[in-house]
Protein backbone atom coordinates (compact mmCIF):
# COMPACT_ATOMS: atom_id res chain seq x y z
CA UNK A 1 0.00 0.00 0.00
CA UNK A 2 1.13 3.72 -1.10
CA UNK A 3 2.33 5.51 2.17
CA UNK A 4 0.78 8.60 0.64
CA UNK A 5 -2.63 9.40 -0.92
CA UNK A 6 -3.41 12.41 -3.06
CA UNK A 7 -5.82 15.08 -2.27
CA UNK A 8 -9.07 14.96 -3.84
CA UNK A 9 -8.02 18.32 -5.55
CA UNK A 10 -5.03 16.11 -7.22
CA UNK A 11 -7.53 13.31 -8.10
CA UNK A 12 -9.50 16.01 -10.07
CA UNK A 13 -6.93 17.55 -11.37
CA UNK A 14 -4.91 14.61 -12.93
CA UNK A 15 -8.78 13.81 -14.30
CA UNK A 16 -8.73 17.05 -16.77
CA UNK A 17 -5.58 15.46 -18.12
CA UNK A 18 -5.24 12.94 -21.04
CA UNK A 19 -2.94 10.06 -20.85
CA UNK A 20 -0.66 11.41 -23.79
CA UNK A 21 -0.23 14.56 -21.74
CA UNK A 22 1.03 13.02 -18.57
CA UNK A 23 2.94 10.73 -20.59
CA UNK A 24 4.50 14.16 -21.97
CA UNK A 25 5.07 15.34 -18.92
CA UNK A 26 6.84 12.52 -17.51
CA UNK A 27 9.02 12.54 -20.29
CA UNK A 28 10.00 16.21 -19.57
CA UNK A 29 11.31 14.88 -16.23
CA UNK A 30 13.61 12.27 -17.38
CA UNK A 31 12.81 10.21 -14.65
CA UNK A 32 12.44 6.65 -16.35
CA UNK A 33 13.30 5.44 -19.60
CA UNK A 34 10.61 6.52 -22.58
CA UNK A 35 9.44 3.61 -23.58
CA UNK A 36 8.36 2.20 -20.11
CA UNK A 37 5.64 3.25 -17.61
CA UNK A 38 2.39 2.83 -20.09
CA UNK A 39 0.45 -0.22 -21.75
CA UNK A 40 1.46 -1.39 -24.66
CA UNK A 41 -0.93 -2.68 -27.53
CA UNK A 42 -1.65 -5.94 -26.59
CA UNK A 43 -4.47 -4.64 -24.51
CA UNK A 44 -7.84 -2.29 -25.58
CA UNK A 45 -9.74 0.24 -23.82
CA UNK A 46 -12.88 -1.32 -24.08
CA UNK A 47 -15.22 1.72 -23.90
CA UNK A 48 -13.61 4.98 -25.08
CA UNK A 49 -16.02 7.78 -24.43
CA UNK A 50 -15.93 7.12 -20.88
CA UNK A 51 -13.63 9.50 -18.92
CA UNK A 52 -10.14 9.22 -17.47
CA UNK A 53 -10.10 7.08 -14.61
CA UNK A 54 -7.43 7.49 -12.17
CA UNK A 55 -6.85 4.88 -9.24
CA UNK A 56 -4.19 3.73 -7.29
CA UNK A 57 -3.48 -0.32 -8.02
CA UNK A 58 -5.18 -3.39 -6.30
CA UNK A 59 -4.14 -6.76 -7.58
CA UNK A 60 -5.14 -9.92 -8.73
CA UNK A 61 -3.26 -13.05 -10.14
CA UNK A 62 -5.59 -15.86 -12.40
CA UNK A 63 -6.19 -19.02 -14.09
CA UNK A 64 -8.88 -19.71 -16.34
CA UNK A 65 -8.08 -22.42 -19.20
CA UNK A 66 -7.82 -25.35 -17.34
CA UNK A 67 -10.30 -27.50 -14.87
CA UNK A 68 -8.91 -28.47 -11.36
CA UNK A 69 -7.72 -31.84 -11.57
CA UNK A 70 -10.19 -33.49 -9.84
CA UNK A 71 -13.20 -32.25 -11.85
CA UNK A 72 -15.63 -30.18 -11.69
CA UNK A 73 -14.87 -26.65 -10.94
CA UNK A 74 -13.19 -24.26 -8.78
CA UNK A 75 -14.39 -22.94 -5.31
CA UNK A 76 -15.45 -19.23 -5.99
CA UNK A 77 -13.10 -17.07 -3.51
CA UNK A 78 -14.24 -13.81 -1.29
CA UNK A 79 -11.23 -13.55 0.31
CA UNK A 80 -9.77 -11.13 -1.77
CA UNK A 81 -12.78 -8.81 -1.31
CA UNK A 82 -11.36 -7.92 2.27
CA UNK A 83 -7.83 -7.44 0.77
CA UNK A 84 -9.37 -5.27 -1.91
CA UNK A 85 -11.24 -3.25 0.95
CA UNK A 86 -8.16 -2.36 2.91
CA UNK A 87 -6.50 -0.57 0.06
CA UNK A 88 -6.99 2.82 -0.97
CA UNK A 89 -9.53 4.68 -3.33
CA UNK A 90 -10.27 4.92 -5.83
CA UNK A 91 -9.06 1.73 -7.12
CA UNK A 92 -8.01 0.53 -10.39
CA UNK A 93 -7.91 -3.76 -10.40
CA UNK A 94 -5.02 -5.08 -12.50
CA UNK A 95 -5.41 -8.81 -13.06
CA UNK A 96 -2.77 -10.35 -14.47
CA UNK A 97 -4.21 -13.87 -16.61
CA UNK A 98 -1.09 -16.12 -15.91
CA UNK A 99 -2.44 -18.76 -18.16
CA UNK A 100 -0.12 -19.75 -20.79
CA UNK A 101 -2.57 -18.97 -23.35
CA UNK A 102 -4.76 -15.97 -21.91
CA UNK A 103 -7.86 -15.14 -22.40
CA UNK A 104 -9.86 -17.80 -22.51
CA UNK A 105 -11.94 -16.98 -19.07
CA UNK A 106 -13.48 -13.75 -19.02
CA UNK A 107 -13.21 -12.79 -14.98
CA UNK A 108 -15.02 -9.42 -15.02
CA UNK A 109 -18.39 -9.23 -16.49
CA UNK A 110 -21.43 -7.64 -15.79
CA UNK A 111 -21.76 -8.88 -12.16
CA UNK A 112 -17.95 -8.63 -11.10
CA UNK A 113 -17.68 -5.27 -12.29
CA UNK A 114 -20.92 -4.07 -9.93
CA UNK A 115 -19.24 -5.62 -7.06
CA UNK A 116 -15.99 -4.18 -7.84
CA UNK A 117 -17.62 -0.14 -8.49
CA UNK A 118 -19.80 -0.32 -5.48
CA UNK A 119 -16.28 -1.27 -3.76
CA UNK A 120 -14.69 2.15 -4.92
CA UNK A 121 -12.99 0.58 -8.10
CA UNK A 122 -13.52 2.93 -11.48
CA UNK A 123 -11.66 0.20 -13.88
CA UNK A 124 -10.56 -3.50 -14.36
CA UNK A 125 -6.80 -3.94 -16.29
CA UNK A 126 -6.36 -7.12 -18.11
CA UNK A 127 -4.13 -9.12 -20.25
CA UNK A 128 -7.22 -11.59 -20.44
CA UNK A 129 -10.89 -11.26 -21.26
CA UNK A 130 -13.70 -9.69 -20.24
CA UNK A 131 -17.16 -9.90 -21.41
CA UNK A 132 -20.75 -8.30 -20.89
CA UNK A 133 -19.37 -4.83 -22.78
CA UNK A 134 -22.84 -3.74 -23.04
CA UNK A 135 -23.85 -3.99 -19.77
CA UNK A 136 -20.76 -2.67 -18.07
CA UNK A 137 -20.72 0.26 -20.82
CA UNK A 138 -23.80 1.62 -18.90
CA UNK A 139 -23.11 1.43 -15.47
CA UNK A 140 -19.90 3.49 -16.49
CA UNK A 141 -16.96 0.88 -15.25
CA UNK A 142 -13.72 0.90 -17.61
CA UNK A 143 -12.26 -2.30 -18.68
CA UNK A 144 -9.25 -2.53 -20.25
CA UNK A 145 -8.41 -6.33 -22.00
CA UNK A 146 -6.59 -8.29 -24.36
CA UNK A 147 -9.69 -10.11 -25.59
CA UNK A 148 -13.59 -10.49 -25.10
CA UNK A 149 -14.83 -14.11 -24.41
CA UNK A 150 -18.07 -15.12 -23.97
CA UNK A 151 -17.41 -17.28 -20.87
CA UNK A 152 -15.89 -17.59 -17.66
CA UNK A 153 -14.28 -21.06 -18.52
CA UNK A 154 -12.76 -22.01 -15.19
CA UNK A 155 -11.61 -18.45 -13.98
CA UNK A 156 -10.70 -18.38 -10.61
CA UNK A 157 -8.36 -16.27 -8.31
CA UNK A 158 -4.69 -18.10 -7.47
CA UNK A 159 -3.03 -14.97 -5.65
CA UNK A 160 -4.06 -11.73 -4.08
CA UNK A 161 -1.81 -8.33 -3.83
CA UNK A 162 1.34 -8.95 -5.61
CA UNK A 163 3.40 -7.57 -8.27
CA UNK A 164 2.01 -8.23 -11.49
CA UNK A 165 2.81 -7.52 -15.11
CA UNK A 166 0.47 -6.94 -17.49
CA UNK A 167 0.26 -5.47 -21.12
CA UNK A 168 4.42 -4.73 -20.53
CA UNK A 169 3.49 -2.77 -17.64
CA UNK A 170 4.80 -3.98 -14.40
CA UNK A 171 2.46 -2.68 -11.33
CA UNK A 172 2.59 -3.42 -7.35
CA UNK A 173 -0.43 -2.87 -4.93
CA UNK A 174 -0.55 0.78 -4.09
CA UNK A 175 0.88 2.29 -7.32
CA UNK A 176 -0.92 5.16 -9.17
CA UNK A 177 -2.63 4.66 -12.50
CA UNK A 178 -4.39 6.99 -14.88
CA UNK A 179 -5.94 5.70 -18.23
CA UNK A 180 -8.21 6.95 -20.95
CA UNK A 181 -8.68 5.52 -24.24
CA UNK A 182 -5.40 5.96 -25.63
CA UNK A 183 -3.80 3.44 -22.79
CA UNK A 184 -3.13 3.37 -19.25
CA UNK A 185 0.41 5.17 -17.86
CA UNK A 186 1.77 4.53 -14.19
CA UNK A 187 2.21 8.21 -12.24
CA UNK A 188 5.31 7.94 -10.58
CA UNK A 189 3.29 9.39 -6.84
CA UNK A 190 6.24 11.72 -5.55
CA UNK A 191 5.97 13.72 -8.72
CA UNK A 192 2.27 14.22 -9.38
CA UNK A 193 2.43 18.11 -8.44
CA UNK A 194 5.15 18.50 -11.05
CA UNK A 195 3.25 16.15 -13.77
CA UNK A 196 0.33 17.66 -13.49
CA UNK A 197 2.31 21.83 -13.97
CA UNK A 198 4.59 20.51 -16.57
CA UNK A 199 1.65 19.00 -18.65
CA UNK A 200 -0.38 22.32 -18.40
CA UNK A 201 2.29 24.35 -19.79
CA UNK A 202 2.88 21.57 -22.44
CA UNK A 203 -0.60 22.05 -23.59
CA UNK A 204 -0.74 25.79 -23.18
CA UNK A 205 2.17 25.51 -25.87
CA UNK A 206 0.68 23.12 -28.29
CA UNK A 207 -2.62 25.61 -28.55
CA UNK A 208 -0.31 28.37 -29.43
CA UNK A 209 1.17 26.18 -32.18
CA UNK A 210 -1.67 24.80 -33.20
CA UNK A 211 -3.47 28.45 -33.71
CA UNK A 212 -0.21 29.48 -35.51
CA UNK A 213 -0.59 26.09 -37.83
CA UNK A 214 -4.15 26.79 -38.81
CA UNK A 215 -3.05 30.81 -38.90
CA UNK A 216 -2.46 32.49 -42.13
CA UNK A 217 0.65 33.96 -40.60
CA UNK A 218 1.95 30.26 -41.25
CA UNK A 219 5.38 29.52 -42.35
CA UNK A 220 8.12 27.10 -41.83
CA UNK A 221 10.43 30.07 -40.82
CA UNK A 222 7.50 31.18 -38.25
CA UNK A 223 7.46 27.91 -36.73
CA UNK A 224 11.14 27.01 -35.76
CA UNK A 225 10.91 30.80 -34.57
CA UNK A 226 8.13 30.01 -32.05
CA UNK A 227 9.26 26.35 -31.01
CA UNK A 228 12.74 28.07 -30.26
CA UNK A 229 10.70 31.09 -28.06
CA UNK A 230 8.16 28.43 -26.46
CA UNK A 231 10.75 25.53 -25.81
Amino acid sequence: MTDRLLSPDLLDQLRTLSTCAVANAIECLGIQLRNTGFSDSTIQCRFPNLPVVVGYVATLRLHGANPPMEGGSYVDRTDWWDELAESPAPRIVVIEDADRHPGTAAFVGETHAAILQAMDCVAVITNGAVRDLDQVERIGFQMYSGAVSVSHAYAHVANVDSTVKVAGLNVAPGELLHGDRHGVVKIPITEVERIVEIAKKLRGREKEILRFCRSDRFSRGGLRKLLRETA
